[in-house]
């Protein structure tokens, strides 16, 4: 199985670099550069037509999505149980909170995203922040309480639904959004210390080198 991460630093592709590094499977990391434009070139538009990181190249194609790729990896080693598979119901659970990560607690951050820098100017619209922030902090709030005393979201266990909803919560950090939920801050702490984050983020590394 020969697995090829396209990917740049510091976006969603470390998701896929952690789920790749907690599997413990191979892979190669093609930097496809955002500064220099390399997301719109013939190249990787051929990999993924709509310019977006990351794709993931393997024997059977090309996967985008960082969601789709995270749970086709999953499958490749299901005894990792990163997807539950014990019962439909635990499986409905992870389903629920990865999407709920994408759909509602990542879009805001998207959102401020495009209107500060990813949009053609003419198209950015400064009044719109202020309402991706309100949105962003309703997200939170119904993560808080899903999560509630658990040390992960779907309870004592490590998921690849943590995956996305840390590497969220990490983007929220760094565009300057408090997270002042107790449980959140320590969730943020639990998932950020996990060796397979640190492998992922020295892979990008060497990738720039």
């Amino acid at each position: 199985m020969s697995l090829t991460v396209y990917g740049y630093p510091n976006t969603r592709t470390l998701r896929v670099t952690w789920a790749l590094e907690e599997l413990g499977l191979e892979y190669d990391y093609q930097l496809v550069d955002l500064m220099k434009g390399e997301a719109r070139q013939p190249e990787y538009l051929n990999v993924n037509p709509g310019g977006k990181l990351p794709a993931l190249h393997t024997d059977g194609g090309n996967i985008t999505e960082s969601l789709a790729i995270i749970n086709y990896l999953c499958v490749l080693k299901p005894e990792a149980e990163l997807v539950p598979t014990l019962t439909p119901f635990r499986r409905a659970q992870y389903d629920q909170w990865s999407v709920f990560s994408v759909a509602e607690l990542e879009q805001p951050l998207w959102t401020m995203g495009k209107h500060k820098f990813a949009l053609p100017k003419p198209y950015r619209v400064a009044e719109v922040l202020k309402t991706a922030e309100f949105e962003f902090q309703t997200a939170l709030d119904l993560l808080s309480k899903g999560l509630g005393d658990s040390d992960y979201i779907l309870g004592d266990d490590f998921s690849a639904a943590d995956i996305l909803l840390g590497h969220t919560l990490f983007w929220g950090m760094s565009f300057g959004q408090k997270i002042e939920q107790e449980n959140l801050s320590a969730y943020i702490g639990r998932v950020g210390v996990r060796p397979a984050l640190s492998a992922a983020r020295e892979r990008e590394k060497q990738a720039t080198v």
